[in-house]
C-alpha cells in the first residue's frame, strides 16, 4: 500500500514540475524587433517663406492654399505684406508653390497692404476677396479679384472697392473692414462676412460682385477679427479670433442668419504670435484646421508668421473638439 501512495506522490510531483515548466515557458516573451521610423515635423508646412492669414478651397481633388506673404525685416515690428501666395497639394504634406497670383498693387484704387483674404469658386470662376488699404477713403477696404484658374493670375473684378469704411457705421475705427470670408449656401445664396471688433455680414448677388441687401452685424463674445464660415451636416459654424492675443473661438447655428450660440474656445494662442487666423475644411473624408503661428526661428513671431495644419474632430452633438497644435502636423 505504501508503494501505491509513493507512486501517486511521485506522479503528482512530476506533473507539478511539468506544469511549472510549461507556465515558465509560456511566460517567456521574446523581444520584438522595433522598427524606428523618423518622426516628420511637418508644421509649419511652408518653411522658405513667412506666410499668414490662411484660406483654402478644394477643387478637383486638390487643396489650394492662399496666404499673405509676411515680408517684415527682422528689425521691423509691424505687418508688411505686399502680395498673396498660392500653394496646392493632393495630400496636405507635399505642397507646390505657384507663381504669385495677386498683389495689393493690382488694385489701382488701393494704396497697398495685402491683408487677409479668401477665395471661392462659382460657375467655373474663382473670386478672391481681399483686404487692402484704400487710396482715397480712410481705412481698410475689401476688393474682389477674379480668375478662370485657382492659381491665377487674378485681376481686379470691379475697378473699385466692394466694401469701404464709410459703408460700415457699427464701429468708429478705420480698420474694421478686414478679413473677408465668403460662403455659398445650399440654396445658392452667397454671403460675405468680415470685420474687426464688429462682425459684419451681407448677402451677395449671384454675380459675386455686388451686395444684395443691407450690411448687418452679429454680436459675438470678445470678437476680434478673422471670421470663418463653414457647414457640417445641419450645423453652420462661425469661428473667429477671440480676445487679444488671439485664441480661436466659435459659435453654431441651424441658420446662416443666426441666432448664433457661442460654444467656447477652439484653439489656443498660437505660440509667440499675437494673432491667429484659421481656415476649416474637409478633404478626403477628414476634417482639418489651418492656422498660423510664429514657429520658424530665429526670426518668427507676430510679424513673421507661418501656416500650419492639424486635424479637427467633432463631438456627437456637432460641437468641435479643442484643436491641439502640433509640430508633427499631418503625416503621410
Amino acid at each position: 500500500m505504501k508503494n501505491v501512495y509513493l507512486a501517486m506522490f511521485l506522479a503528482m510531483l512530476v506533473g507539478a514540475c511539468q506544469t511549472k515548466k510549461s507556465k515558465d515557458k509560456a511566460q517567456v516573451i521574446e523581444p520584438e524587433e522595433v522598427i524606428e521610423k523618423p518622426l516628420q515635423m511637418n508644421n509649419p508646412i511652408i518653411k522658405d517663406k513667412f506666410t499668414a492669414d490662411v484660406a483654402t478651397i478644394v477643387h478637383k481633388d486638390k487643396v489650394y492654399l492662399y496666404a499673405g506673404h509676411d515680408e517684415a525685416p527682422n528689425d521691423f515690428n509691424f505687418y508688411k505684406l505686399n502680395e498673396w501666395l498660392v500653394y496646392s497639394s493632393s495630400d496636405l504634406v507635399n505642397w507646390q508653390e505657384h507663381p504669385v497670383p495677386l498683389k495689393a498693387s493690382d488694385f489701382k484704387w488701393a494704396s497697398g497692404e495685402a491683408w487677409a483674404s479668401q477665395v471661392i469658386e462659382r460657375d467655373g470662376k474663382f473670386y478672391w476677396y481681399v483686404t487692402v488699404e484704400h487710396g482715397t477713403i480712410q481705412g481698410k477696404s475689401i476688393g474682389v479679384a477674379v480668375s478662370d484658374s485657382p492659381t491665377g493670375p487674378f485681376k481686379d473684378a470691379l475697378g473699385k472697392a466692394l466694401i469701404t469704411n464709410d459703408m460700415t457705421k457699427f464701429s468708429e475705427i478705420f480698420w474694421d473692414d478686414i478679413d473677408p470670408t465668403v460662403y455659398i449656401d445650399d440654396d445658392g445664396q452667397a454671403y460675405l462676412f468680415w470685420g474687426n471688433t464688429v462682425c459684419h455680414y451681407a448677402k451677395l448677388k449671384e454675380n459675386m460682385l455686388e451686395l444684395d441687401g443691407p450690411i448687418q452685424k452679429i454680436d459675438l463674445p470678445n470678437f476680434t477679427e478673422a471670421p470663418w464660415i463653414h457647414k457640417k451636416g445641419d450645423w453652420y459654424y462661425l469661428s473667429y479670433a477671440y480676445q487679444f492675443p488671439e485664441k480661436i473661438a466659435y459659435a453654431m447655428s441651424k441658420s446662416i442668419n443666426g441666432p448664433w450660440e457661442f460654444k467656447g474656445v477652439l484653439n489656443e494662442i498660437a505660440g509667440n504670435s499675437n494673432t491667429n487666423h484659421q481656415a476649416i475644411m474637409a478633404f478626403k473624408g477628414k476634417d482639418y484646421f489651418f492656422y498660423h503661428n510664429g514657429s520658424i526661428q530665429p526670426n518668427g513671431g507676430s510679424f513673421r508668421r507661418s501656416v500650419c495644419i492639424d486635424r479637427l474632430y467633432y463631438n456627437e452633438d456637432g460641437t468641435m473638439k479643442r484643436v491641439i497644435m502640433t509640430s508633427e502636423g499631418i503625416q503621410n
